[in-house]
């Protein structure tokens, strides 16, 4: 992540992953969440957390989606069900659930129709938020398929040229498998930066970046800025002249593979929630697998080792920055702002669970 991003190395607070991951799970339970849908719902989360991709960890995600539970927006004993499906497709009617439960259900499903068909496909109304994006499409990679996932966030991005948010913010995750180089996982939104980023920056006090945002009358804010109180989120290429357009289009195309294809509307006229789609591919019923990972291989170790621009020392492909990052924090522990943490030792306090902060 950019350095707006970071806690300040002298500020952060390390806390070991499995400490995190057993409070978090408790807290799931003891908001009502059976053992196994807390145990992924907390998977999810600290994915995104070991991995680097702080926006959509602990920070910014838990205590939202304990909001959610108590304003039953959030349904912790969902009775899910596909209500169409033809072959190697399906829909399914998550009745609520908590997005960190349903969005995996549906990348199995989609897996095992894979499995049988070649291609999974599956859309899911009412999903509610479904964390990074990349957990999902990665699911597909012990498979040796190729995993795409892609979800309805929220409806904060102003199209090019617009003054008023008629878009998601619209991830889509990619990953593919390799044999010896880490995978590569791409997962992007489809607005200028993430929204929860903006957030992230705006608690450890960092400026927003020019092309970033936009101001209530639509027009780029492009200066370095601290965070406003209203803006607008800018699409993907912040401006036309940078390629904005693309990130409008690409986010309008995700709107209608989620919210649309689920039967659910767009943007504002969002029906019955969230919507994610889910991809799998399997790779030997197009070609050759061994062919096709040795080919991955080659391709991205030529990318690593790519000549650099003057002042950079190295290239990186999607998903290698989260690998080494995931070594590093495995080893020395998740940094956490210490405001994080002492939400948590509230948290913990209110609801009776051990403090291991």
């Amino acid at each position: 992540m950019l350095e707006q991003f970071h806690v300040p190395s002298d500020e952060e607070v390390r806390i070991d992953p499995e400490a995190m991951r057993q409070t978090v799970h408790e807290i799931f339970v003891s908001l009502g969440m059976s053992y196994e849908h807390a145990k992924q719902s907390t998977d999810v989360l600290l994915y995104a957390d070991t991995r680097g991709i702080d926006s959509h960890g602990v920070s910014n995600m838990l205590r939202r989606y304990i909001e959610q539970i108590h304003d039953d927006v959030i349904n912790v004993n969902p009775q899910w069900k596909i209500i169409r499906e033809a072959a190697a497709v399906a829909t399914i009617d998550s009745d609520g659930a908590h997005g960190g439960v349903i969005g995996p259900e549906a990348m199995r499903i989609a897996i095992e129709r894979a499995r049988e068909y070649g291609v999974g496909a599956v859309t899911v109304l009412q999903g509610g938020h479904f964390g990074a994006a990349a957990y999902h499409a990665a699911m597909a990679l012990e498979h040796d398929m190729i995993g795409i996932a892609m979800t309805a966030g929220g409806v904060q991005v102003t199209p090019t040229f617009g003054a008023e948010a008629l878009i998601g913010l619209n991830p889509i995750a990619v990953a593919i498998p390799t044999k010896n180089e880490p995978p590569f996982i791409f997962d992007a939104s489809m607005s200028s930066v993430a929204g929860n980023k903006i957030r992230l920056a705006e608690r450890i006090g960092h400026d927003v970046l020019p092309g970033w945002i936009a101001g209530p009358d639509g027009n780029p804010i492009m200066e370095e800025t601290p965070v406003p109180e209203e803006f607008l989120m800018l699409p993907l290429g912040g401006t036309r002249e940078i390629g904005s357009h693309k990130g409008f289009g690409l986010g309008v195309m995700i709107e209608v593979l989620t919210s649309m294809l689920a039967g659910s509307g767009a943007g504002p006229d969002r029906r019955n929630g969230s919507a994610h789609h889910m991809l799998a591919y399997k790779i030997d019923a197009f070609t050759d697998l061994e062919v096709f990972k040795d080919d991955m291989d080659q391709y991205l170790k030529k990318i690593r080792e790519a000549k650099t621009a003057p002042g950079h020392e190295r290239v990186f492909y999607a998903g290698l920055p989260e690998h080494e990052e995931e070594g590093m924090r495995l080893e020395k522990g998740i940094p956490y702002h210490p405001e994080v943490i002492e939400w948590f030792k509230t948290i913990t306090s209110e609801l009776n669970i051990e403090d291991r902060f």
